[in-house]
């Protein structure tokens, strides 16, 4: 199922089959988010889930088996979407370390406006440790492909490999927590500047 801002997806079995049903679960799915994010796995509840949505029970039961299903979907969608927010603000005719600047200003971007993402995927190494996993390993793998990609066009130094892409990702990760989680005290381009020139010049004198 593609939304708006990414794909999404009920239980096995559960996929809705009509527009009014893909709405539905893209609402259960937000208000899953802003649940979680609040009140953490633990303290969430199904209930809460569909207050926030504005359905009824019973419709969650319509698309997922329980709190823990919602919660994996979660993650998984989570995961999808910063991937095709990221997808759509890459240059096709950008550089290869421009696209890297433009992949964290979007990442940031998105986090600035889902927060949430931090607590959820936290929490997911311990509620959903496969999600979690998948969910970096996924990331390193986008990264991993793009440094790829440059070196074979001549930009990048052909010696990249995974640990590279995670250390990028590292880098990403933990601006984004500084300045989308903590505080946004620096504008989204000159945090994703400030990663760039480390990519570009490193930190030698």
């Amino acid at each position: 199922m593609i939304t708006p801002d990414g794909p999404c997806s009920a239980s096995a079995g559960k996929e809705p089959r009509t527009e009014r049903g893909r709405k539905t679960l893209r609402k259960l799915l937000d208000a899953a988010a802003i649940e979680f994010g609040e009140k953490g796995f633990h303290e969430a509840s199904i209930t809460g889930i569909t207050a926030r949505a504005g359905t009824a029970l019973g419709t969650f039961y319509t698309y997922f088996d329980s709190k823990d299903e919602i919660f994996r979907e979660l993650v998984q969608d989570l995961s999808r979407r910063v991937k095709v927010n990221v997808a759509h603000a890459l240059g096709e005719q950008a550089g290869a370390l421009e696209m890297e600047r433009e992949a964290l200003a979007a990442f940031l971007a998105f986090a600035r406006e889902h927060k949430e993402i931090y607590r959820i995927i936290d929490e997911a190494e311990f509620v959903d440790p496969e999600s979690y996993r998948r969910h970096y390993e996924s990331t390193g793998a986008r990264i991993l492909e793009r440094l790829v990609a440059g070196a074979k066009a001549g930009e990048l130094r052909d010696d990249l490999n995974e640990a590279h892409a995670w250390a990028i990702m590292g880098m990403n990760v933990f601006l984004g927590m500084r300045y989308t989680l903590w505080s946004d005290d620096m504008s989204i381009e000159e945090v994703a500047g400030a990663a760039y020139s480390i990519l570009r010049d490193g930190i030698v004198k």
